[in-house]
């Protein structure tokens, strides 16, 4: 039984009538472009086929009840004409509170809702499972009242929920590729502007994700830091962001900035440049060229932004020595641990999936989780 058959079932058994509409957001991966988002720089994400399904209905008063599959059908029940506040003891209940709450403030007009929900991102992986229900809950209510919103604004909403609902500091791009993926495609999404350029994949290119599984510890504070880095760094070049600073003016001066702040800043240029070009790169279908940019990336991180840790250095050396140059892997996400990416012609998938059962473990006494993905259209009915 599929997830649309799951919460279907589910919904009818529950609330004893059937949903109208089953509405999909999935998760993601970022293929190259890390720590760019906050310098108003450029990411290139793409959708992965992994989500969460809500199914709903509309309801003819203001009420809106929710059950949870995924945590033994745990319900939450609140009114659309009380303030809507935080939930004490179930954290999912934020997500769909806060999102619903900042909808309201934003000055859309809608009802109730009766929702199931059921999703399989991993969770804790960096693989946004968080933003997936934030869309999905956004376009439960775009759909069911025809809200005038397009996916930046549904996107928009569910960022502005978890920063300020639920707590948590994010960007945007989480959101925005979740709202606004193509199927067989990445997205060359600008920080700034919030533009969105689709990039067709290669055929018969897998989209690879490998959790090494090593416990993240120091990434808020070390996250926290790297971002005060970085507007030292811009207020430097007295630039609003690093996105305005050139390679050229960067290397004229390198010497007279604290050498902690250039390595920093050296990244986030770099990788801007590197990012821009592997957008070229996928849509010449020139694996080779994206793989560089990816071995590229992945050296900036450990060198100069240092948010490596040995267990993902180890991984992406497995990886890169079983692919060689017929693909590219690198670490993905904000750091100090969680999923490597690899983007691999899909016949090497067995070997390098062998490789890595065969030696990350004997190395670093942790076992990986391995995902095959494909690039996933966005959020929408299914």
């Amino acid at each position: 039984m599929n997830l649309k058959e799951k919460t279907r079932a589910l919904f009818a058994e529950i609330f004893g009538y059937p949903a109208t509409h089953t509405i999909q957001a999935p998760g993601r991966v970022n293929l190259i472009g890390e720590h760019t988002d906050y310098n108003d720089g450029f990411v290139l994400p793409c959708a992965i086929d992994y989500q969460t399904v809500i199914s709903c209905a509309p309801r003819d008063d203001r009420t809106v009840r929710v059950i949870a599959a995924d945590y033994d059908n745990q319900v939450d029940e609140f009114s659309l004409d009380a303030p809507i506040v935080t939930h004490d003891s179930q954290q999912w209940s934020n997500y769909v509170r806060g999102v619903v709450k900042h909808l309201q403030q934003r000055n859309n007009a809608f009802g109730g809702v009766d929702m199931v929900i059921s999703g399989n991102v991993p969770q804790g992986a960096g693989l946004s499972s968080s933003a997936s229900l934030e869309v999905a809950v956004g376009t439960v209510f775009q759909q069911l009242y025809h809200l005038p919103l397009d996916g930046a604004q549904i996107a928009l909403n569910g960022q502005e929920a978890e920063n300020q609902f639920v707590g948590c500091n994010c960007g945007i791009m989480d959101q925005l590729i979740s709202a606004l993926g193509k199927k067989d495609h990445a997205l060359l999404i600008d920080c700034r502007t919030l533009g969105a350029k689709a990039v067709s994949m290669p055929k018969g290119v897998a989209v690879v994700i490998i959790n090494s599984n090593f416990k993240r510890t120091l990434v808020g504070s070390e996250y926290n830091t790297r971002r005060e880095q970085c507007e030292t760094g811009a207020r430097f070049f007295q630039q609003p962001a690093l996105r305005d600073v050139s390679l050229e003016a960067f290397n004229a001066v390198a010497s007279e900035l604290d050498p902690v702040v250039a390595k920093r800043v050296r990244h986030v240029l770099s990788e801007n440049a590197r990012t821009v070009e592997a957008a070229s790169a996928l849509e010449k279908g020139d694996l080779q060229r994206m793989g560089q940019l990816m071995a590229e990336s992945h050296a900036s991180m450990r060198d100069d932004f240092e948010i490596t840790v040995p267990q993902i250095d180890t991984l992406v050396d497995i990886v890169k020595a079983t692919i060689g140059d017929r693909g590219g892997v690198r670490m993905t996400g904000g750091g100090f641990g969680g999923c490597v990416v690899a983007l691999i012609p899909e016949d090497l998938v067995p070997a390098v999936q062998q490789a890595v059962a065969q030696q990350y473990e004997a190395k670093t006494g942790i076992k990986e989780t391995f995902y095959v993905c494909k690039p996933s259209q966005g959020a929408g009915q299914c």
